[in-house]
């Protein structure tokens, strides 16, 4: 039991730490010298030395986007708090379905985010000169961990 509880709260930390890196690295979408992330769009040169970056335009989609991934690090934040907080106060035979809960929204909200970008992002009208970055990746990456990790803890009992 003490080995599946570790492997949970790693399970969770796994997720927390994709979230954060993909909600704040600038490689949601990338080429020519151009990378893009939620919040601002940078130029760079052949050496990867950046030379500008300025705020991502107002569109409602990308606030959206912005919110969601927010959001996202809210509910898994809350659901690793969460499970520690039923982990101690749970009675024997009890499910942790709030951690559960929130864990599954959480990865509800980064799946939300991803195909918003995928659909409205303009610069797929454009070309096929730009291609997706890691840390868009890492938001579908993360995606299918949360569920797991909210799905696992649904079914979860507490024992003695």
């Amino acid at each position: 039991m003490l080995l599946l509880l570790l492997g949970i709260i790693i399970l969770h930390v796994v997720v927390l730490v994709l979230l954060f890196v993909s909600t704040i690295v600038s490689q949601w979408l990338q080429g020519h010298g151009y990378a893009t992330d939620l919040w601002q769009n940078c130029t760079t040169s052949s050496m990867s030395t950046v030379h500008h970056c300025f705020s991502s335009s107002p569109n409602e989609w990308l606030q959206s986007v912005q919110a969601t991934m927010i959001l996202s690090i809210i509910f898994s934040v809350l659901s690793l708090f969460l499970f520690f907080c039923q982990l101690f106060t749970l009675t024997k035979g009890g499910r942790f379905y709030i951690t559960g809960i929130f864990q599954i929204l959480a990865g509800l909200c980064v799946m939300s985010a991803a195909s918003i970008f995928t659909v409205r992002h303009p610069e797929w009208h454009l070309g096929t000169d730009y291609s997706y970055g890691f840390a868009y990746i890492l938001a579908w990456v993360a995606f299918p961990l949360a569920l797991l990790s909210g799905m696992i803890c649904v079914i979860l009992r507490k024992r003695e």
